[in-house]
């Protein structure tokens, strides 16, 4: 009787604690599928075949700056001679479209000191040297790339390149042996789409002073 009595009473104490055992995992299990959906929510594309793949597309075309090395050759001809050839070369980072350009620019050149003439006198005393300006020669260059869909690049460049005649050299229209400079400029802007590694003449064109002809050679290289 006494084993009896002690038997119901552990079963009276017990069950209370197993059913409130047996409770618990609900919310908890309730809480496990709310985070379930809520990532399966944040990434629906996962569940589509081929996402990552066009994930990783989308990366690459709006992505990361690609850096390029662009060289420039501005050559001179006399007729088939070349008489001169200057190279430059320009670091430029090639920007998707969803990103703002980044543009290289090059400055480079002297300023000349050009003399003014004061006019002679009616009494016939010759022309005396009058204020003296600066005329800005050089080489300007501006390149902007971006990458295109078949893997080529669009470079967007301005070349603006000045002078000075030289002084062994008549030029037609001025007045002779006057002492002051004559300057020749050559300027243009242009759009080319290259491959990694390939060449192309961007422009000539030709002096109609001196009848030298203006060559524009372009590079572009990847930097890996």
């Amino acid at each position: 009787m006494l084993k009896e009595m002690i038997v119901a009473t552990l079963l009276n104490v017990v069950a209370p604690v197993v059913f409130v055992i047996g409770v618990a995992p609900g919310p908890a299990a309730a809480q496990v599928r709310t985070a379930s959906s809520v990532s399966a929510q944040a990434s629906p594309s996962a569940s589509r075949p081929g996402a990552d793949r066009s994930t990783a597309v989308q990366d690459r075309s709006s992505g990361l700056l690609i850096p390029l090395r662009v060289q420039l050759v501005i050559s001179r001809y006399d007729g088939d001679r070349k008489i001169s050839s200057q190279p430059y070369t320009l670091s430029v980072n090639a920007t998707p479209k969803t990103m703002p350009p980044q543009p290289a620019r090059l400055r480079m050149g002297a300023e000349v000191p050009v003399s003014g003439f004061v006019p002679a006198s009616p009494d016939g005393k010759p022309p005396v040297g009058g204020p003296v300006q600066y005329k800005a020669i050089g080489t300007n260059i501006d390149c902007f790339a971006s990458p295109q869909d078949d893997g080529r690049y669009a470079l967007d460049i301005t070349v603006e390149d000045t002078s000075v005649y030289a002084s062994d050299k008549a030029v037609p229209g001025t007045m002779a042996n006057s002492g002051t400079p004559v300057f020749r400029s050559f300027k243009l802007t242009n759009t080319v789409v290259l491959r990694d590694g390939q060449s192309a003449q961007f422009t000539a064109a030709t002096d109609k002073i001196t009848g030298e002809t203006v060559k524009l050679d372009v590079t572009v290289n990847a930097l890996k």
